[in-house]
């Protein structure tokens, strides 16, 4: 399993519409390109110096099922125009990394 980690972040006052914007259209939107080996998509959201921390992590099945995603060059970021409008800075590059254990309880 192959985690993709990136972090985006808001003025305190966008916070609230970027949320709904990544909940209803660029989750939904991810969602309808039925991608090869995606398997979910986790949100997390803090408030951080006078910004709005934002975090998504994917999870894909291999390396080749994120580059079906976003191309040879998979660590690019996929930072949708209407994201860009709200987000104050973002990293232009994703983390990957390889689940190797993950215990729930």
């Amino acid at each position: 399993m192959i985690l993709r980690i990136w972090h985006g972040y808001t003025a305190p006052e966008n916070g609230d519409a970027y949320e709904t914007l990544l909940k209803r259209e660029i989750f939904h939107g991810i969602e309808q390109m039925h991608i090869p080996g995606f398997r979910g998509i986790d949100l997390l959201r803090r408030s951080l110096d006078g910004e709005e921390e934002f975090i998504t992590i994917m999870r894909f099945e291999t390396r080749d099922d994120v580059k079906a995603f976003v191309g040879e060059d998979y660590e690019l970021a996929y930072v949708p125009d209407a994201a860009r409008k709200l987000l104050k800075r973002f990293d232009a590059r994703s983390q990957h990394y390889e689940m190797r254990e993950s215990r729930s309880y």
